[in-house]
């Protein structure tokens, strides 16, 4: 019997498509690299070109080193998952992370001490501020969620990643447009919109990442062997769907010049700013809202080792949130030209939130029922639970912030940065803290992490350093609001602007210690998560008590 012909080794099509469009991308970008007269865009395209090179290398190296057939989709019977983009995506958050909050100490100390912008543009806090924004929501966050729905999908599908490159397109292409943001805010490169900071040929790059990212995350489900599609990639089927619309209403804009990096946003007036807050508010209930609940609804009951509360509410909370966040963004234009009968429509539906958001957190904090013991020996479910409630706190302070009345005391003051990092830190960084620290173990078949006393320092020094971030800017921004609108007898103002930004000096302090108080717990994690994927040493969860019985 003669044997079987061997296959024949082809290219595939994502192969050639993808190593062609990235050699033409190359030969655009050093083109444009011969011709810009910007200084930051001409490195910019350098960086293009240079990607795009060693993309291709990478593509064909990978292509003559591989067997003829792909990595098949089922190894006897069951799926043969692609985590090699999950574990990329884990670290990049944790470096991304760091980096970030880094950052963050340093804008805080500027604050406290404006000799350290050091008279450097690059280095003031002008340029720094959306660098720790960006660092912390888009790297660390986006890497996050790319890192546990990639994961997520995967499991609860039980279905491999589709695409052979392109889950790792994602990845990679997501962190350049990390790197090229960056080191535009640096270099002055920016279209100064809050959260939306990245110029046209950015935006032009994350808009092809992300549609990619779409594609492999719904190809996924399509290819599932799971009858039922899991609650939570509903959440980041909303999370990805809804920020690709966000992403591309906000940026649309006409570049002066291929060869220049300005652009015009085709919105003008209160009709930009309209839009500007409709992509901000719902970057928030999309992005760092609806992105981690998918994050808290797989983790929490996995590590919990219970089933979600309530499916029903689940699904209740699911639609009831998508519907409602996206009218909740005139809010944040109280007392300005947009027209009152739509400032008034964004409070109402921002007060409306309460209700899915609180139904949320309701049914991830019940889900520890008849293992609420777990939490005295497991400092990983601690740090998830206390996220959620953070998540319960700052979506009660956010609706009540959105009435005017209230609003009308706190805008544009630090009780405004409060209640973000009150979420950002308890609720993102917590749930994301907690997802990595399941994660792991799993990707690197550790049996468990490297120290559960590590994870409870960290928890409990962020949790200090977030009590005196958020409380510090809660006070300074009360203070600001009562002495901003304070006049004496005859009419005239109480206080000068100088006057109170003197008086915010104490708390920017506390606000900085905080930070490195935050810092140092992060540290311990990264300690930690280097030596669980290293070594072969772990430390096994104590057993819970069990419940006292009753007397009788």
């Amino acid at each position: 019997m003669a044997d079987a012909p061997l296959p024949v080794k082809r290219m595939t099509f994502g192969e050639a498509g993808v190593a062609a469009a990235l050699a033409i991308l190359a030969v655009a970008a050093l083109i444009i690299t011969g011709r810009s007269t910007d200084a930051g865009y001409t490195f910019h395209a350098f960086l293009f070109t240079i990607a795009s090179a060693l993309a291709v290398l990478l593509i064909v190296n990978r292509y003559m080193s591989r067997p003829a057939e792909l990595p098949p989709r089922e190894i006897d019977g069951r799926p043969n998952y692609n985590m090699g983009p999950v574990k990329f995506a884990t670290i990049a958050s944790l470096f991304w992370g760091v980096a970030g909050f880094l950052v963050g100490l340093v804008i805080a100390l500027q604050l406290a001490f404006p000799v350290l912008n050091f008279d450097l543009p690059w280095f003031s806090f002008g340029r720094m501020r959306p660098l720790h924004t960006s660092a912390v929501i888009f790297a660390f966050g986006g890497n996050a969620l790319l890192a546990t729905s990639l994961y997520v999908v995967q499991r609860t599908s039980r279905a491999r990643l589709v695409g052979d490159l392109a889950p790792w397109f994602v990845v990679l292409g997501y962190n350049f447009f990390i790197v090229i943001a960056g080191t535009g805010y640096l270099l002055g490169i920016t279209q100064s919109k809050e959260y939306a900071e990245p110029e046209w040929y950015a935006d032009l790059w994350l808009t092809v990442v992300w549609v990619v990212y779409f594609l492999v995350f719904l190809g996924t489900i399509m290819k599932r062997r799971e009858p039922h599609i899991y609650v939570a990639n509903w959440f980041f089927i909303a999370f990805i769907l809804t920020v690709a619309v966000l992403h591309l209403g906000n940026g649309a804009a006409v570049p002066v010049s291929i060869f220049s990096p300005k652009s015009y946003i085709i919105w003008a007036g209160v009709q930009d700013a309209m839009i500007q807050w409709w992509y901000g508010h719902n970057a928030v209930g999309f992005f760092l809202t609806a992105g981690f609940l998918g994050i808290m609804y797989y983790f929490i009951p996995k590590r919990a080792e219970r089933p979600v509360y309530s499916y029903r509410l689940s699904v209740v909370h699911f639609w009831a949130l998508i519907f409602l966040y996206i009218w909740a963004g005139p809010h944040h234009l109280h007392y300005t030209a947009l027209p009152d009968w739509a400032q008034t429509l964004g409070m109402t539906f921002s007060v409306m939130l309460w209700m899915p958001s609180w139904g949320g957190m309701i049914n991830g904090l019940m889900t520890l029922s008849g293992a609420w013991d777990k939490l005295r020996t497991d400092p990983v479910l601690r740090m998830m639970v206390v996220s959620v409630a953070f998540y319960g706190m700052s979506t009660f302070e956010g609706p009540l912030m959105s009435v005017k009345v209230v609003n009308s005391l706190s805008h544009y003051t630090d009780w405004t940065i409060g209640h973000v990092h009150s979420g950002a830190l308890g609720w993102v960084g917590y749930i994301s803290f907690g997802a990595i620290y399941c994660l792991v173990p799993w990707l690197w078949n550790k049996k468990g992490l490297y120290s559960l006393k590590l994870v409870n320092w960290h928890f409990w020094l962020s949790s200090l350093g977030i009590v005196l971030y958020i409380s510090s800017m809660w006070v300074a921004g009360i203070l600001q609001g009562l002495m901003w609108r304070a006049y004496t007898s005859l009419g005239f103002l109480e206080f000068s602007f100088v006057e109170t930004v003197e008086a915010m000096n104490p708390f920017y302090l506390i606000r900085a210690l905080g930070g490195l108080l935050f810092i140092a717990g992060v540290a311990l994690m990264v300690i930690n998560i280097w030596l669980t994927i290293t070594t072969d040493r772990y430390e096994e969860l104590p057993e819970a008590r069990p419940a006292a019985a009753p007397a009788g």
